[in-house]
């Protein structure tokens, strides 16, 4: 079974599973980044799922939101701006977002082909904002890791 079918049949019960632990990390996560976001961002979640993420940014920053993410059964529970699309290949002009997140989705894909799209996809003055499950064993060369327990935080901020 694909990544993709994966999360497309266990998409009715994920935020039963997983939305607590989801938030507590989105809560560690916050406490780096509340003063780099301005409100009313354009927001690009990466890897959104449910959008227990996205909703979450939307909520803290008052974002403009979109999700991403390759499984439709997921997305639709997300009741804001969604699209179908996959992380390696992002459906989205040059310079677009203010800031580009990613939570504990990236290990799906390729790493290094999913970066450089963030950023093309984020402004030049735009943040990128990472998690990757330390048990994936899949790391951010060349960018400082930020232990917040199960996860490693990546802050990239974006300067051409």
């Amino acid at each position: 079974m694909g990544i993709k079918n994966y999360y497309n049949s266990i998409a009715g019960g994920y935020n039963e599973l997983y939305k607590e632990e989801q938030i507590e990390k989105l809560e560690k996560i916050y406490v780096y980044i509340k003063d780099l976001i301005k409100y009313r961002s354009l927001l690009l979640d990466v890897g959104a799922g449910t959008g227990i993420s996205t909703e979450f940014f939307k909520e803290k920053f008052g974002c403009l939101c979109v999700a991403l993410d390759p499984s439709w059964e997921m997305l639709k529970q997300y009741e804001g701006n969604k699209v179908i699309g996959n992380a390696e290949n992002l459906p989205f002009k040059n310079n677009m977002f203010d800031v580009v997140v990613s939570v504990t989705a990236l290990h799906h894909c390729d790493i290094d082909k999913a970066i450089k799209e963030m950023l093309r996809v984020v402004k030049k003055d735009g943040i990128i904002i990472v998690t990757l499950l330390k048990k994936s064993n899949k790391k951010l060369k060349g960018y400082k890791e930020i232990d917040i327990g199960k996860d490693w935080l990546y802050l990239i901020k974006h300067k051409i």
